[in-house]
């Protein structure tokens, strides 16, 4: 469990969230965002004690405002699986850089805040009532950002009708599970 950044260290994440969304991964160094920063690079560590630890804490601050989007999307969503898919598509295809720290790699689960995975897994779980859908259906999801990220799909393809025949198909699902037929509501 990540312990709770100081004052300082929280600028210290926010300049580095800056500059991986800004510039990409290869720019995320220490020496890097001690530039930017206008310090030297072995004062960063007396806020954050390795490269490992500052991810690990960008990644926290982009599953929080994931789990705020993704709450946001259940507000009044009479199609809470489409809404859902609209706001993680909107964050991943905005913050690209973000994105793949957060998903491309194993999660370092002991150095996130407690909870936050669940709250950010919460909405979905909400809208399928199934552990597996939500599963199933992160793992579409996932894979479109990816492919759309990547610009894999091929010439003239439609990334958003392929979008709305995934959604179609998971909101069949969902509805077998007694989820979608009913106003979604903020979870708990």
């Amino acid at each position: 469990m990540a312990e709770p950044l100081s004052p300082r260290g929280r600028q210290i994440v926010a300049a580095a969230r800056e500059l991986l969304e800004q510039e990409g991964p290869t720019a995320l160094t220490m020496r890097r965002l001690a530039d930017r920063l206008g310090i030297r690079a072995p004062s960063l560590y007396k806020h954050l004690p390795d490269k490992a630890t500052l991810e690990a804490a960008i990644i926290a601050t982009g599953f929080e405002d994931a789990a705020a989007a993704f709450e946001a999307a259940l507000d009044d969503a009479t199609e809470p699986l489409a809404s859902l898919a609209g706001a993680y598509r909107t964050f991943a295809l905005a913050h690209p850089h973000l994105y793949r720290l957060m998903a491309d790699q194993p999660l370092p689960r002991d150095r996130l805040p407690a909870g936050l995975e669940d709250r950010t897994a919460a909405p979905l779980l909400h809208a399928t009532g199934d552990p597996q859908l939500a599963r199933a259906f992160f793992a579409f999801a996932h894979g479109m950002v990816l492919l759309e990220l990547a610009r894999r799909l091929p010439a003239g393809a439609d990334p958003q009708a392929a979008w709305h025949e995934g959604i179609a198909a998971f909101q069949t699902r969902a509805k077998a599970h007694g989820r979608q037929s009913v106003k979604a509501t903020q979870p708990p």
